[in-house]
């Protein structure tokens, strides 16, 4: 018989578009990833406000910003950005995926980018790329690769995070037909 914590460790997460209530709970999240971990290379956790700025700029181009809930506890979130700036980057996604401290390995993680995979697939994008901080991230690589990713390169020493060089792992996935087709012809 399960416990009721097991139960709830059990229980898959409901996806849905972060709202900007949500946001603070994000703010939580990304600042632990920022303040103990190689995910992300930046330094210093944004605030709440710079994270608000960040979600409407995601939406305002027409891409997912979700967030994973279990028990209505907001415990993990995804988005998409554009992959580079020029314009011959504009059919090309960048993902990301965070999950809340403590709740890896549950399932959460590979729901928002499965989720996140298909909402891109509605939309005019042929590829999505992960950027991964450290190439000891070996569970955000097999989340990558259970999603259908591949491996396409690794960027030795590019950042330099709690005292030590931290390499960047670039994985790569086809969007619907990906590059089989030219897309139709517009922006």
């Amino acid at each position: 018989m399960q416990s009721r914590n097991d139960e709830a460790a059990t229980r898959a997460p409901r996806i849905t578009d972060a709202v900007e209530a949500d946001m603070g709970a994000v703010r939580d999240i990304y600042a632990h990833h920022v303040a103990t971990g190689l995910a992300s290379f930046e330094e210093e956790a944004p605030s709440l406000e710079e994270m608000l700025r960040r979600r409407a700029e995601v939406l305002q181009q027409g891409l997912p910003y979700l967030a994973a809930r279990v028990d209505g506890a907001l415990v993990g979130y995804a988005y998409a950005t554009p992959y580079r700036a020029r314009s011959a980057y504009r059919f090309s996604l960048e993902n990301s995926v965070y999950v809340a401290q403590g709740q890896a390995g549950r399932g959460i993680g590979a729901s928002l980018l499965a989720a996140l995979i298909m909402r891109c697939e509605t939309g005019r994008w042929r590829q999505m790329i992960a950027v991964i901080g450290d190439s000891g991230n070996a569970a955000s690589i097999a989340l990558h690769r259970q999603q259908g990713f591949r491996l396409v390169g690794t960027l030795t020493c590019v950042g330099l995070k709690h005292g030590r060089w931290v390499d960047t792992v670039l994985m790569q996935r086809e969007l619907g037909p990906g590059g089989a087709t030219l897309p139709p012809a517009g922006p």
